[in-house]
Parts: structure tokens; C-alpha cells; sequence
């Protein structure tokens, strides 16, 4: 008999026990089953700060670029928004344009007049520049001074010409080139990691060492 009140207590001791836990539990629900019941309603928001500009890369921009300034030079680097080089592109090739005018606009009067000596006039404008009108007097530039002028003007105008086409050139290059640089990752969250790397020959099972290089942008 004592036994069997023994085993009753004892029973009864530890389904006590057993119910208190359980209703512990209910009433006073631990951190960690808030923390689950939180992850399952509004989940986990990670920000990143070298993520949160995102560059859209255009890979026709520097081919149109290219073409704007090749149809009218100072055009592409309005396209690039690069407005400072616009009066630098306009005046460089203006002015050699100019130039190239100037000297062959005085390379044509000379050999002009140059030809017109050759079949024996005398009216040209570099015959007489002092003006005294003397018919017998010796012209102020003659055919040799004259042929000289020619040729010099004409050479002028040659470098100029070069001048010129590789100006036009360099405009269309430095759109196309500006427009590729523009599309570079220079941000300064720009970084990298250096550390330790172990891998296994899935042939031999031998490990393999090394140092792997990370970029992170």
C-alpha cells in the first residue's frame, strides 16, 4: 500500500510539472519564438550602401557621340554635357578654318597676277603698290617675287588644310572617348578584399592554396 501512494505521488509530481511548463510557456512567449513570429509577418530589410546608386551603362552613347560631333563638330560633347569644351572645339576649328580661307584667298591673287604678268599685262594689283603710276618704272613685286608669294601661301594653306581635318578629327575622338570614361565606376565606395583561399582537387582530394582577390563596387 505504501508503495503504490509512493508511485501515485511521485506520478502526480511530475505531470505537475509537465502542465506548469506548458502553461509557462503559453502565457510568456520567449524572445526568440517573437522573433521567428516577426521574421515570418515583415521578414528582413537589408540596405547597402555600395549599392545604392546604380549606373545605367548606355553602350551606344559613345557611337552616337561619335556621330553628333562627325555631323556637327561640338555637338557630341553637348551630348555628353561636357558644355565647356563646346567653345574650345568651335574656336579651334573655326580658326584653322579661317586660316586655311586666308591663305588660299591670297594664294589665288598672287598666282592671278602672276599669270597675268606671264601674258604680258602690266594692271595687277602688286604691279604699282606704291601708286605713283609710272607705266615705266620697274613693278613693285616682280614675276620671281610674285611666283615666291605663290608658293608660300600655298603652302600655308596646305598645313592649314591638314590642321583642319585632324582638328575635326580629335572632336570626333574626344566625344567617343569622353562618352566611354563617363560610363566608368569611379565612386569612392569602390573597394576590394584580400584573403586567405583553400580549395580541394576533386580529383585527388588534395587541397589547393592560395589568396583570392575580391573588387567590391
Amino acid at each position: 500500500m505504501n508503495r503504490l501512494l509512493i508511485t501515485i505521488l511521485i506520478f502526480c509530481t511530475f505531470a505537475q510539472l509537465i502542465f506548469s511548463q506548458e502553461g509557462n510557456e503559453t502565457e510568456i512567449p520567449s524572445e526568440s519564438d517573437s522573433l521567428k513570429t516577426n521574421l515570418r509577418q515583415s521578414g528582413v530589410i537589408m540596405q547597402d550602401s555600395l549599392f545604392e546608386k546604380k549606373k545605367v551603362i548606355n553602350p551606344l552613347a559613345p557611337s552616337k557621340a561619335a556621330f553628333y560631333s562627325a555631323a556637327i563638330p561640338g555637338l557630341g560633347q553637348i551630348y555628353n554635357k561636357r558644355y565647356w569644351k563646346v567653345p574650345i572645339v568651335w574656336g579651334a576649328i573655326g580658326g584653322s578654318v579661317y586660316a586655311y580661307t586666308w591663305n588660299n584667298n591670297n594664294y589665288r591673287r598672287f598666282r592671278t597676277a602672276f599669270i597675268r604678268r606671264k601674258a604680258g599685262f602690266t594692271d595687277d594689283e602688286f604691279f604699282d603698290l606704291n601708286g605713283d603710276n609710272l607705266a615705266t618704272d620697274p613693278p613693285d613685286l616682280d614675276d620671281g617675287d610674285l611666283e615666291n608669294q605663290q608658293e608660300r601661301f600655298q603652302e600655308d594653306r596646305d598645313l592649314w588644310l591638314v590642321v583642319s581635318i585632324a582638328l575635326y578629327a580629335l572632336n570626333i575622338v574626344d566625344a567617343n572617348v569622353d562618352a566611354h570614361l563617363k560610363q566608368f565606376n569611379i565612386d569612392d565606395n569602390l573597394s576590394f578584399d584580400f584573403e586567405p583561399y583553400l580549395d580541394l582537387n576533386p580529383i585527388t582530394n588534395n587541397p589547393n592554396y592560395g589568396m583570392a582577390l575580391t573588387i567590391k563596387f
